[in-house]
């Protein structure tokens, strides 16, 4: 008798339970890949409505097809990856000493009220001034060489990190501090065990605007610090534009549109991870 009713119990409702699950996780998934496919969709075929109509030139404004198959050709070509290689070294070494440098001066400028005084809107003025700008000066500084192209990525990345840290820091709660200073914390230990894990979200939004200023630092000095021997995406661009391959030049520029968007998702992903822990709102991918 106990058998009887104990053994529907556990067993359908496990099952159904289980089928929930799955559904709700293809659901899930489908809602996450749909709207970013559907825009895909739209783009590409008013492309080929622009280039059905006649808009330009087809060697100017090429088909759909017409890149796609350039973009095949390019993936099975050594010198490709070769390229994409250099041009990842150098956006994760520019990044990694942004992070560097950024990192130590929102710590700085977040405890000290005369130094946020004396640089802190000169690291907002640093934020907003256009990272082409500074290549003249790196050129004059450092010659066609990697370390032009790093100064920059630095210039363009490290405000933007800075400023992500200070304002972090700032918007955490008094009331947090004060029950931190209650228990004992002070000086460096309120900073590592309170402050800063509290203003992890904000330093990771200011690490994906970072990483969005030195990607357009890199593309931009790729394409005017063009170094003999060190083959890149934006020496390849450049390339391509000088030889009127259209083919070529929006395969390579797909390219670097995906690495943006790869990398934007990860930190996304990684926010997100912190803010569930934390009992916050996620960001929609």
């Amino acid at each position: 008798m106990t058998d009887e009713l104990v053994k529907p119990r556990v067993s359908a409702p496990l099952t159904e339970r289980g089928a929930r699950v799955e559904v709700g996780a293809g659901a899930r998934l489908w809602r996450r890949v749909w709207p970013p496919l559907m825009a895909v969709v739209i783009v590409l075929a008013l492309w080929q409505v622009v280039v059905t109509v006649g808009w330009r030139p087809i060697y100017v404004l090429p088909a759909p097809a017409a890149v796609g198959g350039a973009l095949s050709d390019m993936l099975v070509d050594p010198k490709f990856w070769s390229a994409l290689g250099t041009t990842l070294a150098r956006a994760f070494i520019g990044f990694g000493i942004s992070v560097l440098i950024g990192s130590i001066i929102g710590l700085a400028v977040s405890r000290s009220r005369i130094l946020r005084s004396a640089i802190g809107s000169l690291i907002t003025g640093l934020q907003t001034m256009p990272s082409i700008a500074w290549f003249p000066f790196a050129i004059l500084l450092f010659g066609l060489t990697e370390q032009a192209i790093t100064f920059v990525i630095v210039l363009g990345a490290a405000p933007s990190i800075a400023n992500g840290v200070v304002s972090g820091i700032d918007d955490v709660s008094p009331q947090l501090q004060r029950v931190a200073h209650v228990l004992g914390a002070r000086g460096m230990r309120m900073y590592r065990y309170v402050m800063i894990p509290a203003a992890l979200p904000s330093y990771l939004a200011g690490l994906k605007q970072g990483w969005a200023f030195a990607w357009r630092s890199l593309m931009a000095g790729e394409l005017l610090v063009i170094i003999a021997a060190r083959p890149s995406l934006g020496a390849n661009l450049q390339f391509n534009r000088e030889f009127a391959n259209a083919p070529g030049l929006l395969a390579i520029m797909i390219v670097i549109l995906v690495i943006g968007v790869m990398v934007d998702s990860v930190f996304t992903r990684i926010a997100n991870g912190v803010r569930t822990r934390r009992g916050m709102g996620v960001v929609r991918l």
